[in-house]
């Protein structure tokens, strides 16, 4: 009686211990693989208590996006710079069979990854020119980058959702190299504005030059033109009057050469006494009316 009491106590043990060795559970961040043998039979992506043989095992695998990070490595462009690159990726495990059968687990999956990121950035970059990965241009490439290495990881149950560049240096030797021919070119192009810019201030005050000596020739041609004709309406003017009143005329005439012979204030004339300059001194009409 004890000794079936006793194995009836194991076989429970046994079913007890075989129930909870049937049992798995799997949770939202995860999805798992059910092993017979080693042998891939199924895969559970649902999270939950799951069941399985007590002979069976459970490989689990990370669902959520995972993250990449490459080591850098220099890389020579098209236009032959050389370039230390450091890039990363974001990737998820789409497919657990297929990890499974190609690369074992999820730390197999990421060394691949590591290889195949590698490999597509030094091909892409390597094709093209320096100044692209400085420009916007650059997204193109990564987008070539993250389509490229999707495609080589399909294969392996991997989904790939982002390459990224985290650094594109120059390296030291290259970065003073070319720092100095910046430089060089700034300095070129400096040279060549002031050059430009005094040659175009040297045309401006030779068009200026021009228009001064147009305008000036201009007004003086202006001027004699008016002088000319106030000239000869003076002459006229004159004319007139000599014609209207002679008496007059020589008179007014003779006033003016007086103001500008006594001008001065020491001026002395030596003339004679019959002389006719100063007819009017004698008599209004003049030396001759007055004898007259």
């Amino acid at each position: 009686m004890g000794t079936r009491k006793v194995t009836l106590l194991v076989l429970l043990v046994l079913l007890v211990a075989g129930g909870l060795s049937s049992m798995f559970r799997v949770f939202e961040t995860e999805q798992a693989l059910v092993l017979e043998f080693g042998r891939p039979v199924r895969t559970v992506q649902d999270a939950g208590l799951h069941f399985k043989l007590p002979w069976q095992s459970v490989t689990i695998l990370d669902k959520r996006i995972l993250h990449l990070d490459t080591p850098a490595q220099e890389i020579i462009t098209s236009d032959q710079k050389r370039v230390i690159v450091d890039a990363f990726a974001r990737f998820r495990i789409a497919d657990p069979l297929k990890v499974r059968q190609s690369v074992g687990d999820e730390f197999g999956a990421a060394n691949r990854l590591e290889t195949i990121v590698n490999s597509t950035v030094r091909k892409i970059l390597g094709s093209a020119p320096f100044t692209s990965i400085l420009s916007p241009e650059r997204l193109r490439l990564l987008e070539d980058i993250r389509t490229s290495v999707n495609q080589a990881a399909s294969g392996l149950g991997i989904n790939v959702i982002d390459v990224r560049i985290k650094r594109a240096d120059l390296p030291e030797a290259n970065s003073e190299a070319i720092f100095r021919r910046m430089r060089t070119e700034r300095e070129r192009e400096a040279k060549e504005a002031r050059a430009q810019g005094a040659e175009l201030a040297q045309r401006i005050r030779s068009r200026a030059d021009r228009e001064r000596t147009v305008i000036i020739a201009e007004a003086q041609r202006d001027a004699e033109i008016i002088r000319g004709e106030g000239d000869s309406r003076a002459i006229k003017i004159f004319a007139d009057a000599f014609g209207k009143d002679v008496d007059f005329f020589a008179f007014y005439r003779s006033m003016q050469a007086y103001t500008k012979a006594l001008d001065g204030e020491d001026t002395t004339l030596v003339l004679s006494p019959d002389s006719e300059f100063f007819r009017f001194l004698d008599s209004l009409e003049g030396r001759t009316d007055a004898k007259k």
